[in-house]
């Protein structure tokens, strides 16, 4: 792929510098997948779903917050640097698993503030690749972050079985100390010397940094409306579902580590599956809107199904179904791609991601809450509470919820025009001049992958948990 500008004595940044720190990173934390839940349950015993809940819902909103602001001082002082930051901060919470819990759970809410990979990451894809190499390379990135999550639970529940959790941490931090010295000592800089700064003084406008300014721009296309509502109301649950599914696998449905770890191989691959191969033959046979309205309906049937059911069998058939519901925001994007302008891809793109990021605070929070609500807890119940009765009827009420929503998602998302082009809702801030440097800022402000027309790849927000449940 092509690189711009390459700096005598400076290795080339290339595609694979990227994918080689967002494999390690997300290896790492596969790994405590059985541990971090067990550490979880044993410092907050009463109430795990709702502590749960509060820490990533933290964590979500605050890199909801910080994600433009960094985006926008890496166009400026340049990626590595904040590629180095951003990495150092996500895993920092690791060693304090074994060290002090409460320290554990403490940093991993602060992190958020800099648990950005992904948008330094995609910010550096862009740099050193043409538009037409950029599909393809964000798919690679997203696959290998797919990849990292299918096999390192399974490795962890392995080590945690044989070992203990112990060793499963030490691992774990050597693996993010590695990574952090990858891009210390062999990532180069992709962003060419002649567009940073070389003083600290740097002309970013409050535009820039606002991370509500996408959001405020929501209402000038009606299009754009009904498509932002439809991902509001259908990612508000998924988001919620990442931060605490395998909790409630490990806690209510009485999942052993290693079958959470075969779930998630599971659900993963199909997911692939679904993303590559089932998604580009809906796309091409029934067309993006009619796509959109199928991932839908499969995720109505899947939080439905994980709402109601109470036995194992049960979680291993909705997660089939799960997988593809994966569908629905690549063609969500796809749709977004088709009707907008291409000097307006960037900006409807972000509206769309900055609804995600939002949801990506709120859910989680949402749903710790819920589960808190209705007593959702261990086997500590007694008889006759009212929840208890609640609970043999609908063991999952979050997820019940999160179906209602996708409910109302899909009564929106009938209204939406397949065939329209959307109205200017260009940014008033200023850009900065060159197309490459408007390229990668887009891309860094954003944080999504998404940005250009020709992508399909669907932005996955680095949270602890995430998979394609």
């Amino acid at each position: 792929m092509s690189v711009l500008c390459p700096q005598p004595g400076r290795g080339r940044a290339r595609v694979t510098h990227a994918v080689v720190v967002i494999f390690l990173e997300f290896f790492a934390w596969g790994l405590l997948t059985t541990p971090m839940l067990t550490v979880l349950h044993e410092t907050f015993p009463q109430h795990t779903f709702l502590m749960n809940g509060l820490v990533q819902g933290v964590k979500g909103f605050l890199s909801f917050l910080s994600a433009p602001l960094i985006g926008a001082l890496s166009d400026i002082w340049g990626r590595k640097s904040f590629l180095l930051m951003t990495v150092f901060f996500t895993c920092a919470p690791i060693p304090f698993m074994r060290i002090s819990p409460w320290w554990y759970f403490a940093l991993i809410s602060v992190s958020g503030i800099f648990a950005v990979t992904f948008s330094v990451i995609f910010a550096y894809v862009a740099d050193i690749t043409e538009e037409h190499e950029r599909s393809m390379a964000y798919g690679l990135v997203s696959a290998t972050f797919a990849a990292s999550l299918v096999t390192s639970p399974a490795i962890g529940a392995y080590l945690s079985a044989q070992y203990g959790d112990s060793l499963v941490v030490l691992v774990a931090t050597v693996i993010a100390v590695a990574d952090i010295a990858f891009v210390f000592f062999i990532v180069p800089e992709s962003l060419p010397d002649k567009m940073r700064l070389t003083s600290w003084g740097f002309p970013i406008s409050w535009e820039q940094a606002d991370p509500f300014a996408s959001l405020r721009r929501v209402g000038k296309d009606s299009t754009v409306l009904l498509i932002c509502v439809t991902v509001f109301l259908s990612y508000l649950p998924e988001a919620g579902q990442y931060s605490s599914f395998f909790l409630y696998l490990r806690q209510v449905i009485e999942f052993s580590p290693a079958a959470i770890a075969a779930f998630i191989a599971m659900v993963g691959i199909l997911s692939i599956v679904a993303q590559t191969l089932f998604l580009s033959v809906l796309m091409r046979t029934i067309g993006n809107k009619n796509t959109v309205l199928l991932g839908l309906g499969f995720q109505l049937f899947q939080l439905a199904w994980y709402g109601f059911g109470s036995e194992p069998w049960m979680m291993w058939a909705a997660g089939t179904v799960a997988a593809m519901s994966s569908i629905t925001f690549p063609a969500v994007s796809a749709l977004v791609s088709h009707s907008a302008s291409p000097d307006q891809q960037g900006v409807v793109q972000g509206m769309i991601t900055g609804i995600r990021g939002l949801c990506n605070g709120l859910g989680p929070a949402l749903y710790g809450f819920i589960f808190f609500l209705f007593n959702v807890e261990l086997n500590d119940m007694e008889p006759t509470d009212i929840s208890s009765i609640l609970y043999s009827i609908v063991p999952g009420p979050p997820f019940l919820f999160g179906a209602c929503a996708v409910v109302f998602a899909l009564i929106v998302a009938v209204f939406i025009p397949e065939h329209h082009r959307l109205a200017d809702v260009k940014t008033c801030s200023a850009h900065k001049a060159g197309g490459s440097a408007s390229s990668s800022s887009a891309h860094a402000q954003n944080g999504s992958p998404l940005a250009t027309p020709t992508s399909d790849a669907e932005d996955i927000e680095p949270l602890l948990q995430d998979s394609r449940m």
